[in-house]
């Protein structure tokens, strides 16, 4: 399998908000990509496309040199990652781009060295409008030989590619990132919250701050609702991302409390119906 090879016959699994287009940047970039989805509906967007669609996930393991997985959760993982590594060719590359906990990530890299299949630990960051652009970040934990042979399926979809360590590092350096954004969020409904008990105008204020030394991603994503609610998808996903953070780190850890503090308001408020 040759890295620089046009005809790196790719697979995706996993056509969620941020994982279709991520798959779409694939097949637009000219890799033959096949799709699996246990919804057939999943499909319709690739309906004018180059993509094939497999009839199960072992069918497009068997037929793929790289596959992209990008499904919602630990257990996912686990199952899709189950049927997919004893079927993959021998030195195929199975990316997770999940966010999971690193001990998951390192126990489905561990299954795929018995399978003689590489597995990369690689979540993105960015969300929809970053995968429909081209602009993910994608942290990597794994082999350098093995990112490599990865490194121009990831460049479809990414505008930077770092690796930071072993498998399960990618997944640390995401958790860190999804906490310290839900943190964020805390602190900007807090601080919107304290200009609307002081009697200033939203808009001014959001605008000022976005120019001063306050601003942040946060600010410009919690600027943009009514209130939390307008967040309880995404604010449940990143509640899940902070608990796995307080998982690895331990409760009594420093580091988790702060982060912890500062989103727990504005979680509450955003998943309250969850």
């Amino acid at each position: 399998m040759e890295n620089s090879s046009p005809l790196l016959q790719c697979g995706f699994i996993g056509l969620g908000s941020q994982g279709a287009p991520m798959a779409r940047r694939m097949i637009d970039a000219g890799f033959p990509t096949t799709l699996w989805a246990r919804r057939e509906e999943s499909y319709a967007p690739y309906r004018d496309s180059a993509a094939r669609f497999a009839p199960n996930a072992e069918s497009l393991g068997r037929s793929c040199d790289h596959i992209g997985l990008c499904v919602v959760n630990d257990n996912d993982v686990r199952e899709i990652a189950g049927r997919l590594l004893p079927v993959m060719k021998t030195d195929a590359v199975l990316a997770i781009h999940s966010t999971i906990h690193p001990d998951t990530a390192r126990a489905v890299a561990q299954q795929g060295v018995a399978y003689n299949v590489r597995v990369l630990d690689a979540p993105v960051s960015g969300g929809e409008p970053a995968a429909k652009a081209g602009k993910l970040t994608v942290m990597v934990g794994g082999d350098t030989d093995t990112l490599e042979l990865a490194r121009r399926v990831f460049e479809s979809f990414a505008a930077l590619i770092v690796r930071v360590g072993d498998v399960g590092a990618g997944q640390l350096v995401k958790l860190i990132n999804n906490s310290l954004l839900v943190a964020n969020m805390g602190l900007a409904d807090a601080a919107l919250a304290a200009g609307s008990n002081l009697g200033l105008e939203k808009d001014s204020l959001v605008q000022l701050l976005q120019a001063s030394s306050g601003r942040s991603f946060a600010l410009d994503v919690r600027a943009r609702m009514d209130s939390p609610a307008g967040f309880r998808h995404g604010g449940a996903l990143l509640r899940k991302d902070l608990s796995l953070l307080q998982t690895v780190l331990g409760p009594d850890d420093p580091a988790a409390r702060c982060i912890s503090d500062a989103a727990e308001r504005f979680l509450q408020a955003a998943t309250q119906d969850v």
